[in-house]
């Protein structure tokens, strides 16, 4: 399906990332892995993923947090693969607080994350969209891109930017082969989120499957996680030709959570 394109997934060593760039692998495209893990779990998961795909897979290190690392991130991309034809804008960080007691450092370094990031690797990437005439540019916001839930002010309004700037971008390049659209996940069952639930049960002191259920789900009706593995389904979707007309838009998969 996307054999001869080369995609970039940002935050791809874990999570929703780590699935997005299999997914895109198995489909046929070389894939630039990024993280944080260390370099020797990072080449072993780079092998693995290119044994098994039959693809070229490449890593490579970056600090969102600081608009040159991001741009680097794009140039080392199209440096060995010749292109980005694929941009998948998954790195993000979260924290939860009121706002009156939000650590200014941690609302700049979200921002900088979740939305200056998405700017910097984007504007980048366009060109080499650009003179292949074919692009696509999937950014994974969330439900929280849609609504709101309290304490996570600044979270919400990095996703709320994203989406916005995801609208924005569209519409600059619907005319050269490009798309750019938001895809907007529920709860995700993660590492990340497991440990919320042990977390949590300590808390209330409960079973985790009641803390799932009426806690980490409550706004979720249908009262399962989404899958990391239909996220990346789905993103696989907004990157091939028959997502050609799909641009601009909002894509919720979150388990019926904003229909309320």
């Amino acid at each position: 399906m996307l054999a001869g394109k080369t995609a970039l997934v940002t935050g791809s060593t874990s999570g929703i990332g780590l699935a997005v760039a299999q997914a895109l692998a198995r489909a046929g495209a070389k894939v630039m892995l990024n993280g944080s893990r260390p370099a020797a779990d990072a080449e072993a998961l780079r092998v693995e993923l290119s044994a098994e795909a039959g693809v070229e897979v490449g890593y490579t290190q970056a600090n969102l947090a600081e608009p040159a690392s991001a741009r680097a991130l794009v140039e080392a991309t199209i440096a060995a693969f010749g292109s980005v034809d694929i941009l998948i804008n998954n790195a993000g960080i979260q924290h939860v607080a009121a706002v009156d007691a939000f650590p200014d450092h941690t609302w700049d370094l979200l921002m900088a994350i979740n939305v200056s990031a998405v700017f910097h690797t984007t504007k980048a990437a366009l060109p080499s969209m650009k003179a292949k005439g074919w692009g696509r540019i999937v950014n994974i916001a969330s439900a929280h891109g849609v609504v709101a839930s309290p304490f996570k002010a600044p979270y919400t309004a990095s996703k709320h930017a994203v989406v916005g700037f995801s609208k924005a971008v569209a519409l600059e390049v619907a005319e050269q082969g490009i798309t750019c659209n938001a895809l907007c996940p529920g709860y995700v069952r993660t590492p990340l989120i497991e440990k919320q639930v042990v977390d949590q049960a300590k808390v209330h002191n409960m079973p985790e499957d009641r803390v799932i259920r009426e806690v980490i789900l409550a706004a979720q009706p249908t009262r399962q996680f989404v899958e990391a593995d239909e996220v990346a389904a789905f993103a696989v979707f907004l990157c091939s030709d028959a997502a050609r007309a799909v641009t601009g838009s909002v894509q919720l998969i979150d388990g019926g959570w904003t229909a309320r």
